[in-house]
Parts: C-alpha cells; sequence; structure tokens
C-alpha cells in the first residue's frame, strides 16, 4: 500500500477524509499519524462510521463551512455526547464563489484567505491548540480549498517541505466520486462547464501559488502566524499538536 492510500481512513460513505500524519519533516522526524484528519462535509456519515472515528480518538470536528451550507443538513457531530464541535466560517469574508467573474482563479482565492481572513485562520488554529487530548478533524465540503489552506498551514508550521504540501493538496483530485457528484450537482444548478471544472480541480501549481504569497507578501510562515495574532508559545504547540 502506497503512503497516498494510507492517508485515506476507510470510511465507506465518505471520499476524502486524510491523515496528516507520515510526512517528513525538515528537522528530521515525521508528522504523527491519528492527531490532525482532512476531510470534506460529514453529513453522510452513518452511525458506524461515526462510532468508528469517536472508537479511535475523535475529540474536535471544526466544520469550515458558512451558513449556507451548514443549514443544507444536519452535522452528526454538533450535537454528540463526547466530541466536541466548532464552526468556523472561514471564507465568510469573501465573495462567494458563484458570483465570481468568469475565468476564475483558485489560486487568487486562496491568496486573497491568506490576506482577507486573518481572524477565521486564527480562529482555527486556536481550536487546534485548545482541542482535548486526540484526534482534530477538519472539514469544509470537498476537503479541498478551506482544508487545504488549513492543512498547509499546520503541514508549514511542523516543517514539512514544500513539496510535500503540494502532493497532500492535489491528493483530492483522487477522490473521483467526490468530484463528480459535486460537478453533477454544480452543474445541475446551471453552472458553466468551464467554470465548473476550475472551482473543483486541485492542481499542484494552486497551492504553489499560495505557498510563494505566503512568503512574498507576509514574509513566511512565522512571520504571518505572528501577524495574525499568534504567540511563540501558540505555535509551538500546534507543532506539538501535529508532531509530538
Amino acid at each position: 500500500m502506497t503512503m497516498a492510500a494510507m492517508r485515506h481512513w476507510p470510511l465507506p460513505d465518505t471520499h476524502n477524509i486524510r491523515d496528516l500524519g507520515g510526512y517528513a519533516r525538515i528537522t528530521g522526524g515525521a508528522t504523527q499519524w491519528r492527531r490532525i484528519l482532512r476531510g470534506e462535509a460529514l453529513h453522510p456519515l452513518r452511525d458506524d462510521s461515526i462510532a468508528r472515528l469517536v472508537e479511535d480518538g475523535l475529540t474536535l470536528v471544526i466544520d469550515l463551512r458558512g451558513p449556507h451550507e451548514t443549514s443544507l443538513t444536519s452535522h452528526p457531530f454538533r450535537e454528540h455526547a463526547t466530541v466536541a464541535y466548532r464552526n468556523i466560517a472561514l471564507f465568510d469574508a469573501l465573495a462567494p464563489i458563484a458570483m465570481s467573474a468568469v475565468p476564475f482563479d483558485m489560486a487568487r482565492r486562496y491568496c486573497d484567505a491568506l490576506d482577507k481572513c486573518r481572524p477565521q485562520l486564527a480562529e482555527v488554529l486556536r481550536a487546534v491548540i485548545a482541542a482535548p487530548r486526540g484526534i482534530v478533524l477538519f472539514h469544509c465540503t470537498a476537503g479541498k480549498d478551506r482544508t487545504g489552506i488549513i492543512a498547509a498551514l499546520l503541514l508549514l508550521i511542523s516543517g514539512v517541505g514544500r513539496a510535500d504540501i503540494v502532493a497532500d493538496y492535489a491528493l483530492t483530485a483522487a477522490a473521483d466520486d467526490l468530484i463528480g457528484q459535486l460537478r453533477e450537482r454544480a452543474l445541475s444548478a446551471g453552472g458553466r462547464p468551464e467554470h465548473v471544472e476550475r472551482v473543483l480541480a486541485s492542481d499542484a501549481a494552486t497551492m504553489l501559488v499560495m505557498l510563494d504569497h505566503l512568503d512574498i507578501a507576509h514574509g513566511g510562515i512565522d512571520a504571518y502566524l505572528a501577524g495574525i495574532g499568534l504567540t511563540r508559545s501558540e505555535v509551538a504547540l500546534l507543532a506539538d499538536r501535529l508532531c509530538a
């Protein structure tokens, strides 16, 4: 089994829940398995899948979707007895994708998120720090864009190299069933085919543009985290969450 295949949690009712463990750190060692998961919307989870996540140690779910998404379906962990649930809408400071001009530039959107969603990004990272001991799972709808930004920041904080961060982002392209469902839904709602394909793509070049923007416009990950208000001790706690 390849390392990429090992990242996918084998839940039959999901397509894109992945583990951030097993990535080499530039300073040595690797990120730890079963600490932080990234994923798509969780409303399709059946009782047995929910029980599996709880038994495996899930303690916090961070839902990055906005109210126009969370109101459509019930969330299996919103009122859960043992798993905490946080809803932190990440892209609320940006114009909805449906209103964006065509051609749509997803890389530009990621850069705009770094620039304009700083309080939300800080809130998500602090939620990870404050989470009870166990597994943290953060997700959006496809597990690609909002989730991809948070995953990239966490991997950077943990000392993972750019090539692995880009490869982790691009893995969503392998979730054919999920992407197919989202494509069908978007086209049925009247989306332009070329626009839908741009929105659903997870090209490596998109993440590279965001990482370059982080370095050029914000001075790199350490300066960016300081700029959004995280202290050095908070950053160290974030690294420990995935690495210690």
